[in-house]
């Protein structure tokens, strides 16, 4: 992840690491925010750096959870043949079954896919 970070831009890793910088003015010693109408160039690429570490973050953060859209298909498709096929085992309690169905159904809701009662 660090090397993917650095080769789209250096200072992404930096800012994941020690969190986003926002433009700061100082005044007698003391650091204040720097108002929008203040900004210069520098500040606006210093937001826009913000910007883009949570924006890959995110995107790293879906395809690890969710995996690409193909795989995404891949789980829906599985989930959905479990849901059709769903039957109660044999020496499994209600509970137990309850909660496997519980399982089908939540995976399938945050995958995007649900069905209606």
């Amino acid at each position: 992840m660090t090397i993917f970070l650095q080769s789209l831009d250096y200072q992404l890793w930096h800012i994941i690491v020690n969190g986003p910088r926002m433009p700061t003015r100082t005044i007698e010693g003391v650091v204040y925010p720097k108002p929008e109408n203040e900004y210069n160039d520098n500040d606006f690429r210093m937001l826009q750096l913000n910007s883009k570490a949570k924006h890959v973050l995110f995107y790293l953060l879906e395809v690890t959870y969710e995996g690409t859209n193909q795989v995404k298909e891949s789980k829906i498709s599985m989930l959905v043949h479990e849901y059709e096929l769903f039957i109660m085992h044999d020496n499994e309690s209600i509970s137990d079954m309850f909660t496997r169905f519980t399982t089908i159904i939540n995976s399938l809701k945050n995958l995007g896919k649900s069905y209606p009662n």
